[in-house]
């Protein structure tokens, strides 16, 4: 199997260059050892940044973020909520900051108004009441499950392939050429080698490691974030705390849900990344300063991902680090057909892509220009299942008395587990537990998986998709999936739901979990 460019990493980053590169023509396959968004595409707090997080360290970061944040609204609207943000200042707070914010956003060209106090509260009734300051920016939630599934998907329509829970091991060089890249599959092991004209490395925070094994360095800092999940949406719109960038200091509306983050903590080890009691603490205590109501809102998950940091110089800090992205081209490294890019953030994975696929083109004699810039991102079947909310729209539309609720928590049916199953399966994939829950609602609310996978698991056995003890397995790495979310939170409503998902887990069906419960008191 050998291709023109092969991509490594089914990331934001990684899905976006491959639909440039497929629609210029240009075939592509993409391999991700785990599924997509399995990185920190997939533990992100979901902003769609206007940029003016970043008005006064990173300039450069601010404007393109705000310019590719107003494409992908106009691109790519089924994927956002367009929330608007505020920016609250409390008591406390440096007021020379907050003197300074309007005309920063002015610098990066980001639209900014000042909020009257009393309409703030009219927009956010929770407001602190601490508040002393706010502005209005254009902030938006997107869904970045949404965005890097529906991106794949436009690929493999135009000759992309998608080849997952497949990782790098290994390159074999030709002189100062990556001749072909030696492939092996999780789940089996088996080994093979795949051809590739160029390489591209968009493996996030894995990138260094893969470009070791080409022989060439990537200095990389890596900073974990860890952030809350809420049972219900506390805010309508993204808040921001008016202070430079720094811990537990934005609540993001997330669907049905509200998101609150993040911590930044540099870490050398990428492959045990979870969150803490310490940290989930941290998040409640601090952002409860923007919105009181944090602190007795139930939290029934948290999660953390890794920031892959491109380090320019001696950082010890990921917050002092910029958040725009490296193009890096390893011809001067001695391995001519390898590029890698990494950094940015989700706002800018479109211009990230649009930049690596003029490298590679320019490298394949292409002159097919860009087309992401101008060509909508089409709704896909089986996409539109992650959006919070989408599923009790559908399901009440249909009044299919006999389509069966498997999901209560997020209302996901039969019929949307077996529109995602289909839209795999079309695109020759397996339509496993984990497969299903990552393009759908699946696992997502109160109960984190409790009921619903059992019933889904049986139902995959009804379709014939599962035989033997295969279901058990699937069961079991699902529910540990979901507990290693769940530990930091366990106080309150969150710690009974748990200890009844335990006995129906461990008593009933024998799915004895290995991580060790870090429950308070």
């Amino acid at each position: 199997m050998d291709t023109q460019v092969l991509i490594i990493g089914g990331g934001a980053t990684g899905t976006a260059v491959a639909r440039d590169l497929a629609l210029r023509g240009v075939a592509c396959v993409l391999v991700e050892r785990d599924d997509l968004n399995a990185g920190a595409s997939g533990r992100n707090h979901g902003l769609l940044h206007s940029g003016a997080r970043y008005v006064a360290r990173d300039a450069e970061a601010a404007a393109e973020c705000r310019v590719e944040g107003e494409l992908l609204k106009r691109l790519a609207p089924q994927c956002i909520e367009d929330t608007g943000g505020l920016f609250v200042a409390v008591a406390g707070d440096d007021e020379r900051y907050i003197a300074d914010f309007p005309g920063l956003c002015a610098t990066s060209g980001i639209g900014v108004r000042p909020v009257p106090l009393n309409e703030a509260r009219e927009m956010e009734p929770s407001l602190s009441p601490r508040a002393i300051a706010a502005y209005l920016v254009p902030d938006a939630s997107i869904d970045p499950f949404g965005l890097s599934l529906q991106m794949m998907v436009q690929a493999e329509r135009y000759g992309a392939r998608l080849v997952r829970r497949t990782g790098v091991v290994g390159f074999e060089r030709d002189g100062g050429r990556i001749a072909a890249v030696r492939l092996r599959q999780s789940r089996t092991g088996e080994e093979r080698t795949l051809g590739a004209d160029v390489v591209v490395n968009a493996a996030g925070a894995w990138a260094r490691g893969v470009a070791q094994l080409a022989g060439v360095d990537v200095p990389m800092l890596y900073s974990k974030g860890t952030l809350v999940v809420t049972h219900t949406r506390l805010a309508h719109r993204v808040l921001n705390r008016l202070r430079p960038p720094g811990d537990a200091d934005i609540i993001m509306p997330g669907g049905t849900v509200s998101i609150a983050g993040t911590t930044s903590l540099t870490i050398d080890d990428l492959e045990d990344v979870r969150p803490t009691v310490p940290e989930v603490d941290l998040i409640v205590e601090g952002a409860a300063a923007l919105l009181p109501a944090l602190q007795q809102a139930r939290c029934i998950r948290a999660y953390a991902g890794v920031r892959p940091l491109v380090a320019a110089g001696p950082a010890v800090d990921g917050r002092g680090v910029s958040r725009g992205f490296a193009l890096l081209d390893h011809g001067r490294e001695g391995v001519a057909n390898l590029v890698t890019i990494t950094g940015g953030k989700l706002t800018t994975c479109r211009l990230m892509a649009e930049r690596t696929a003029d490298l590679v083109c320019a490298r394949l004699g292409v002159s097919a220009p860009c087309r992401t810039r101008s060509e909508p991102l089409t709704p896909t079947a089986g996409g539109e299942w992650t959006e919070p909310g989408f599923g009790p729209q559908a399901w009440m539309r249909a009044q299919a008395p006999d389509d069966a609720l498997l999901c209560e928590c997020e209302m996901v049916s039969r019929r949307a587990l077996d529109s995602v199953a289909a839209a795999l399966e079309s695109d020759g994939h397996e339509g496993a537990l984990a497969d299903l829950a990552l393009r759908s609602r699946l696992g997502k609310g109160a109960c984190q998986g409790t009921f619903c996978a059992v019933r889904v698991i049986a139902h995959l056995y009804e379709r014939g998709a599962l035989r033997g003890a295969e279901g058990l397995r699937e069961q079991r790495e699902f529910f540990r999936e979901r507990w290693r979310g769940q530990h930091a939170v366990l106080w309150g409503e969150q710690l009974a739901q748990a200890e009844l998902a335990e006995a129906i887990h461990c008593g009933l069906h024998g799915c004895e979990l290995t991580e060790r419960r870090a429950a308070r008191p």
